[in-house]
């Protein structure tokens, strides 16, 4: 039985330093995607960079995806110069151009990036998180764009981020991101007319002139992510039956419509393993953009220790010591959340080191 009136766990919980999808060190420069011709001044500046993404994947050069398997190797992504995709965004050929912002660092002061997501010029979905369709262009011309299938591999963000710097890291999130909203909403929500990028590419105008041409922007969903511990400090971590073969992980979910953070956080835990939560305490959030949603992560003392899972959604849930993690961990019992979670850095702000 846990001892309630012991020291909080939670007194010297610090927030997370460091997630890898809440990085960037880019200034939007948010004053200019209003800018008239933005997209077309930007590809015409030798100073600008430009990313690909497709399909919620990113273009990094021939032969680096392979590397997301690799546990200490860095991966950075394709640039292209915008002169060579110019004619292929200005042909309206169904490519989103999207103004990332400028790199004011001293190394690299000026540089202007602008992702372009090719979605809706491709054919087919890249088949492997680091392995291009190799039909997915036609091929008739030989612009990067036509040809990206070929001359690039295409990475998961999950994959990517870990590897990455952190401004690269920051600049594929804010892509991709965008990207899926462009292609998920191609039709405005109020009144059905197509919709075009506006601001940018941060936002989108409904083409409906009855609607007032509406500037439309990207909703996000909230999620809570809460690591419960007990009087004693262990940890209780689950298996929920979507997730793949024993993965353990942090109780998670939506944010309902009229609750604050602290609620959510307290219902799933309640709803997931039948556990009463007291202290909550705040520790940070990354993006999720998978599609569109935003994990503000928690951390919180258990009021009660007994385990009630309803086996639909929560497979199976465990209290944890120190030991019995660890023993988990290396026999194999239970697998650990990826790289780019934020599940994973709560993990690690408990256990006291880093995962292997």
């Amino acid at each position: 039985m846990a001892d309630f009136s012991a020291f909080s766990p939670l007194a010297l919980t610090q927030t997370l330093p460091f997630l890898p999808l809440a990085q960037g060190t880019i200034d939007y420069e948010v004053d200019r995607r209003g800018e008239e011709g933005l997209i077309d001044t930007l590809l015409a500046d030798p100073a600008t960079r430009v990313m690909l993404v497709n399909h919620g994947l990113i273009a990094v050069p021939k032969g680096q995806g392979a590397k997301v398997d690799f546990d200490s190797a860095k991966i950075r992504p394709a640039i292209v110069p915008g002169t060579y995709v110019r004619d292929d965004v200005r042909g309206g050929t169904g490519i989103v151009a999207i103004f990332l912002g400028t790199d004011r660092t001293e190394s690299a002061a000026g540089t202007h990036y602008v992702a372009l997501d090719i979605t809706r010029a491709t054919q087919s979905v890249p088949d492997d998180a680091h392995i291009g369709a190799d039909h997915a262009f036609d091929g008739t011309n030989g612009s990067p764009v036509a040809r990206a299938a070929e001359i690039f591999d295409w990475v998961d963000l999950r994959g990517f981020a870990p590897h990455a710097s952190a401004r690269d890291a920051g600049l594929a999130t804010s892509a991709i991101t965008v990207g899926i909203w462009h292609d998920r909403q191609r039709f405005c929500p109020c009144c059905g007319s197509p919709v075009r990028p506006a601001l940018g590419g941060w936002a989108q105008r409904c083409t409906g002139p009855s609607d007032g041409n509406r500037i439309l922007f990207p909703r996000i969903e909230p999620a809570v992510i809460t690591l419960i511990v007990d009087g004693n400090n262990r940890v209780l971590l689950q298996h929920n039956t979507a997730w793949r073969n024993n993965l353990y992980s942090a109780s998670a979910g939506f944010v309902e419509a009229g609750e604050n953070l602290e609620h959510a956080a307290r219902r799933e835990a309640k709803e997931e393993t039948g556990i009463t939560l007291g202290e909550v305490k705040y520790l940070g959030s990354q993006p999720w953009p998978f599609p569109s949603s935003l994990m503000m992560a928690f951390k919180a003392r258990a009021l009660s220790t007994e385990i009630s899972v309803d086996h639909q959604e929560t497979g199976d849930a465990r209290w944890f010591t120190h030991d019995e993690f660890t023993n988990a961990m290396i026999t194999g019992k239970i697998e650990v959340p990826g790289k780019a979670t934020i599940a994973r850095y709560m993990i690690e702000e408990w256990y006291g080191q880093p995962l292997s």
